[in-house]
């Protein structure tokens, strides 16, 4: 079967900080447009204790059904990535499980990952090792192929 977009207009996003809470300019919906001027842009990090500098970004995609991934697209903003991505997934009801780790070059470019075929209902994508200083994040796309179950 051939890859489709597994994010639609149906898929429950969340993160973890908007940028001033400014969702109109720099809210979660800027990945998923399509647009190349517009993104998500993280707030200063929170703490978060199982990251290594202790703060941490992140994205969770609650899908309308069970999916199965296959590969992970993302552009940040060079200057404002991560270095370091760790993919959880699971079930409905049931406990978030590592999928992969990625490791993100600080690039402007589109980057394509394949990770392991997983089937799932929620993913979560969490940004460690920020280039900034203050440990934001800035994506202009998040795109999630597999198939639809």
């Amino acid at each position: 079967m051939p890859l489709e977009p597994l994010i639609c207009s149906d898929t429950a996003t969340r993160v973890s900080s908007v940028l001033n809470r400014d969702v109109k300019h720099f809210g979660k919906k800027h990945m998923f447009d399509a647009s190349e001027e517009t993104c998500w842009n993280s707030d200063q990090s929170s703490w978060c204790h199982s990251c290594p500098q202790g703060t941490c970004q992140w994205v969770t995609l609650d899908f309308p059904g069970s999916v199965k991934i296959s590969q992970l697209h993302i552009q940040f903003q060079g200057g404002f990535s991560s270095q370091l991505c760790t993919l959880e997934g699971c079930k409905a009801g049931e406990e978030l499980e590592r999928i992969s780790t990625l490791y993100p070059k600080d690039s402007n470019a589109m980057q394509r990952f394949q990770v392991e075929e997983t089937v799932l209902d929620k993913l979560k994508i969490t940004f460690e090792n920020s280039t900034d200083f203050f440990g934001r994040i800035v994506v202009y796309h998040l795109g999630v192929l597999g198939e639809r179950l």
